[in-house]
Protein backbone atom coordinates (compact mmCIF):
# COMPACT_ATOMS: atom_id res chain seq x y z
CA UNK A 1 0.00 0.00 0.00
CA UNK A 2 1.38 3.47 -0.65
CA UNK A 3 2.15 6.12 1.54
CA UNK A 4 -0.65 8.47 0.22
CA UNK A 5 -3.17 5.96 0.40
CA UNK A 6 -2.11 5.02 3.93
CA UNK A 7 -2.65 8.68 4.86
CA UNK A 8 -6.03 8.38 3.34
CA UNK A 9 -7.01 5.38 5.52
CA UNK A 10 -5.83 7.52 8.79
CA UNK A 11 -7.77 10.39 8.10
CA UNK A 12 -10.97 8.28 7.11
CA UNK A 13 -10.92 6.81 10.44
CA UNK A 14 -10.07 9.85 12.46
CA UNK A 15 -13.60 10.93 10.59
CA UNK A 16 -14.91 8.36 11.86
CA UNK A 17 -13.78 8.16 15.43
CA UNK A 18 -15.02 11.72 15.46
CA UNK A 19 -18.60 11.02 13.83
CA UNK A 20 -18.83 8.31 16.46
CA UNK A 21 -17.78 10.93 19.01
CA UNK A 22 -20.39 13.38 18.10
CA UNK A 23 -23.10 10.61 17.93
CA UNK A 24 -22.14 10.30 21.89
CA UNK A 25 -22.63 13.50 22.16
CA UNK A 26 -26.01 13.37 20.83
CA UNK A 27 -27.20 10.59 23.03
CA UNK A 28 -26.72 12.52 26.36
CA UNK A 29 -30.05 13.79 27.41
CA UNK A 30 -28.07 17.15 28.81
CA UNK A 31 -26.73 17.53 25.12
CA UNK A 32 -30.65 16.66 23.72
CA UNK A 33 -32.19 19.82 26.10
CA UNK A 34 -29.44 21.99 25.48
CA UNK A 35 -30.15 21.20 21.37
CA UNK A 36 -33.56 21.78 22.28
CA UNK A 37 -33.29 25.03 23.82
CA UNK A 38 -31.24 26.13 20.97
CA UNK A 39 -33.78 25.22 18.38
CA UNK A 40 -36.12 26.94 19.78
CA UNK A 41 -34.62 30.35 20.73
CA UNK A 42 -32.91 30.36 17.05
CA UNK A 43 -35.78 33.22 16.12
CA UNK A 44 -34.41 35.35 18.97
CA UNK A 45 -30.49 34.44 18.07
CA UNK A 46 -31.44 35.37 14.27
CA UNK A 47 -32.81 38.76 15.44
CA UNK A 48 -29.54 39.42 17.89
CA UNK A 49 -26.92 38.59 15.21
CA UNK A 50 -29.25 40.29 12.87
CA UNK A 51 -28.78 43.75 15.39
CA UNK A 52 -25.20 43.18 16.26
CA UNK A 53 -24.63 43.21 12.46
CA UNK A 54 -26.28 45.90 11.82
CA UNK A 55 -24.91 47.80 14.95
CA UNK A 56 -21.14 47.05 13.85
CA UNK A 57 -21.74 47.96 10.59
CA UNK A 58 -22.58 51.37 11.94
CA UNK A 59 -20.07 51.55 14.25
CA UNK A 60 -17.75 50.32 11.90
CA UNK A 61 -18.99 53.28 9.06
CA UNK A 62 -18.66 56.08 11.59
CA UNK A 63 -15.14 55.14 12.69
CA UNK A 64 -13.44 55.24 9.14
CA UNK A 65 -15.49 57.75 7.97
CA UNK A 66 -12.99 60.66 7.27
CA UNK A 67 -15.27 63.87 7.22
CA UNK A 68 -16.86 62.77 9.94
CA UNK A 69 -13.98 62.36 12.62
CA UNK A 70 -12.52 65.27 10.83
CA UNK A 71 -15.81 67.31 11.61
CA UNK A 72 -15.73 65.82 15.07
CA UNK A 73 -12.13 67.02 15.64
CA UNK A 74 -13.02 70.66 14.39
CA UNK A 75 -15.99 70.79 17.00
CA UNK A 76 -13.84 69.21 19.61
CA UNK A 77 -11.18 71.91 18.91
CA UNK A 78 -13.54 75.13 18.73
CA UNK A 79 -14.81 73.89 21.95
CA UNK A 80 -11.42 73.19 23.63
CA UNK A 81 -9.98 76.83 21.98
CA UNK A 82 -11.67 79.50 24.34
CA UNK A 83 -10.79 77.01 27.60
CA UNK A 84 -7.32 77.04 26.48
CA UNK A 85 -7.26 80.64 25.72
CA UNK A 86 -9.24 81.77 29.38
CA UNK A 87 -6.10 79.28 31.12
CA UNK A 88 -3.12 81.13 29.25
CA UNK A 89 -4.88 84.45 30.30
CA UNK A 90 -5.50 83.25 33.87
CA UNK A 91 -1.72 81.69 33.67
CA UNK A 92 -0.21 84.86 31.89
CA UNK A 93 -1.73 86.73 34.96
CA UNK A 94 -0.23 84.86 37.67
CA UNK A 95 2.96 85.19 36.28
CA UNK A 96 2.73 88.92 36.08
CA UNK A 97 1.33 88.77 39.59
CA UNK A 98 4.22 87.22 41.01
CA UNK A 99 6.39 88.48 39.42
CA UNK A 100 5.17 92.07 40.86
CA UNK A 101 4.95 90.26 44.28
CA UNK A 102 8.29 89.99 43.88
CA UNK A 103 9.27 93.09 42.86
CA UNK A 104 7.34 95.21 45.59
CA UNK A 105 9.51 94.91 48.89
CA UNK A 106 7.23 97.26 50.91
CA UNK A 107 6.14 96.01 53.78
CA UNK A 108 2.06 95.50 54.21
CA UNK A 109 1.07 96.37 57.36
CA UNK A 110 -2.46 96.63 59.39
CA UNK A 111 -3.86 99.84 57.73
CA UNK A 112 -2.48 98.57 54.48
CA UNK A 113 -4.77 95.06 54.91
CA UNK A 114 -7.69 97.68 56.26
CA UNK A 115 -6.70 99.20 53.15
CA UNK A 116 -7.10 96.47 50.87
CA UNK A 117 -10.26 94.89 52.47
CA UNK A 118 -11.67 97.75 50.68
CA UNK A 119 -10.90 96.99 47.63
CA UNK A 120 -13.96 95.06 45.48
CA UNK A 121 -11.94 92.47 43.96
CA UNK A 122 -10.11 91.44 47.63
CA UNK A 123 -13.87 90.72 48.86
CA UNK A 124 -14.69 88.42 45.64
CA UNK A 125 -12.08 86.46 46.13
CA UNK A 126 -12.76 86.30 49.92
CA UNK A 127 -16.15 85.63 49.67
CA UNK A 128 -15.01 83.28 46.64
CA UNK A 129 -12.51 81.60 49.57
CA UNK A 130 -15.23 81.48 52.33
CA UNK A 131 -17.77 79.63 50.23
CA UNK A 132 -14.84 76.80 49.05
CA UNK A 133 -14.06 76.35 52.56
CA UNK A 134 -17.68 75.59 53.41
CA UNK A 135 -18.20 73.85 50.69
CA UNK A 136 -15.32 71.51 51.54
CA UNK A 137 -16.56 71.22 55.39
CA UNK A 138 -19.63 69.88 54.35
CA UNK A 139 -18.08 67.14 51.88
CA UNK A 140 -15.73 66.28 54.94
CA UNK A 141 -19.48 65.94 57.07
Amino acid sequence: MSQTAQQEVAVGLAQEAKSLDVLDQLTKPEIQQSLTVLVENLPKLAEMVTMMTKAYDFAYGVATDKVLINDFAQGIGEFVKPVQEKAKGIAAAAIEAGDRAQADTSTVGLFGMLKMLKDPEVQKTLRFAQAFLNVMAERKN
